[in-house]
């Protein structure tokens, strides 16, 4: 089949890769011209594992093209997905100028019949406006469908070519034969493509972020009444998470979620109950914890020393907002540093794969980068791990012990076993443990 992709950020260029990968003809439309000479070399601008492999593949055994022009993508194309950005406003309403002048584009270049695919995250009723913006640009006949992303940064591959489930919506029986067509490769297994009208499929997409978003934010308040009482919520985790009806995903306490998911579609959840008419509690509720919980740890950090934080260096093991992803979006790390340099303390951190996005997009100079873990932790007052990389996960603790200029470690993801590092001489801080 062949398909075009319009957008080659995270989202566009993770379906794009793999559509390819599953044999069809695939060409990515994107304006920003040096992004697409790198994509064309084969090279990744975006840290997600498995993806450059792939890329470099299909590229090379000729399946997937780059390209910034839509007349070299779209004529023939028999689906095209409309994968650009729809950033949040500050009431967090979801800017459409970006799928909707993609919309006009398609339409105009479009030579025949397709499937036009809303794959970006879009609010309620976009398939709609996309529409009416394509029937004023073209004659041809064409669908338009709702197909939202399901895709966990660090695990992008995988939820891609195995999913849990594929989400349509359309109104065409066509539309939905072409769809099936296209997705039947990744759900041989028995995972089902659910069908459903396009205003309930754009919904779901935000209703399973909200829902998610919900349970880390209910956690980490369970996590702070265990801190005043003397529990240990990841022995609640356990005994909740073996329940069933509760299953134990999204349990994990700790600094809260970022990234470019969950915030963005909570805001446009409240958002749009807003515009109806409608006060969506709940979800306010979980954005004031999650704001509250990425101060947490620097709060600790504060109050062992006393507010007496100018000077002093901390080590930051983990910068981007989840591990296997150098995205730094909404990232806890973003308030923990930011409040320690306002208190005059000096930072080093160390991140596989963020630091190059950290030093350009956010501190710049302002803080140190180290090589290495260890390089972090040499005469520092106190390690602050923030991201759970696996290479954090085990460390040689002695020798972390004898690096810091006190032996103090602020776990923000309790990742590190309390007992163990008191019986070595450590003082520890864990969330709700």
């Amino acid at each position: 089949m062949r398909v075009a992709v319009i957008g080659t950020g995270y989202v566009g260029l993770v379906a794009g890769t793999c559509f390819a990968e599953s044999g069809n003809t695939v060409t990515c439309v994107d304006i920003d011209e040096k992004k697409i000479r790198r994509l064309m070399d084969g090279d990744v601008p975006i840290y997600e594992p498995g993806l450059e492999e792939l890329l470099t593949r299909n590229l090379h055994d000729g399946r997937l093209k780059f390209t910034t022009n839509y007349e070299e993508a779209v004529p023939g194309a028999e689906v095209v997905f409309i994968a650009v950005g729809t950033p949040s406003g500050d009431d967090g309403s979801a800017d459409l100028r970006y799928v909707l002048e993609a919309a006009r584009s398609v339409a105009k270049h479009m030579t025949g019949y397709l499937v036009a695919v809303d794959k970006s995250t879009v609010p309620v009723g976009t398939a709609k406006k996309v529409e009416q913006a394509m029937r004023e640009n073209t004659r041809h006949p064409f669908d338009v469908v709702s197909n939202p992303e399901f895709l966990k940064e660090g695990a992008a591959i995988d939820d891609f070519l195995k999913p849990d489930r594929v989400v349509i919506g359309s109104e065409s029986a066509h539309a939905k034969e072409v769809m099936d067509v296209l997705y039947g490769p990744f759900v041989r297994t028995g995972n089902p493509i659910l069908h459903m009208d396009r205003v309930s499929a754009e919904l779901t997409k935000y209703a399973a972020n909200a829902m998610l978003a919900t349970r880390i934010s209910f956690m980490n308040e369970i996590a702070n009444i265990c801190s005043l009482v003397g529990a240990n919520v990841d022995q609640v985790r356990k005994g909740i998470g073996t329940d069933a009806r509760i299953g134990t995903r999204f349990l994990f306490a700790g600094l809260g979620y970022g990234g470019s998911c969950f915030p963005k579609d909570v805001k446009a959840v409240v958002h749009t109950a807003s515009e109806l008419g409608y006060d969506f509690r709940i979800l306010k509720a979980v954005e004031r914890v999650n704001e509250s919980q990425k101060k947490l740890l620097y709060e600790r950090v504060h109050q062992h020393y006393g507010g007496k934080l100018a000077g002093k260096r901390f080590a930051i093991w983990g910068l981007s907002f989840k591990p296997n992803t150098d995205d730094m979006r909404e990232a806890p790390a973003l308030v923990v540093i930011e409040s320690l340099l306002a208190a005059g303390a000096r930072v080093c951190a160390f991140d596989p794969e963020a630091m190059k996005e950290c030093r350009a997009h956010h501190f710049k100079n302002r803080i140190e980068y180290a090589e290495t873990p260890m390089e972090a932790v040499r005469g520092a007052h106190g390690l602050v791990l923030i991201t759970e990389w696996n290479e954090f996960r085990n460390p040689n603790f002695d020798e972390i012990k004898a690096a810091l200029a006190e032996p103090v470690i602020f776990d923000g993801r309790n990742v590190y076993p309390r007992k163990l590092l008191e019986r070595l001489g450590f003082t520890y801080y864990g969330i709700g443990t």
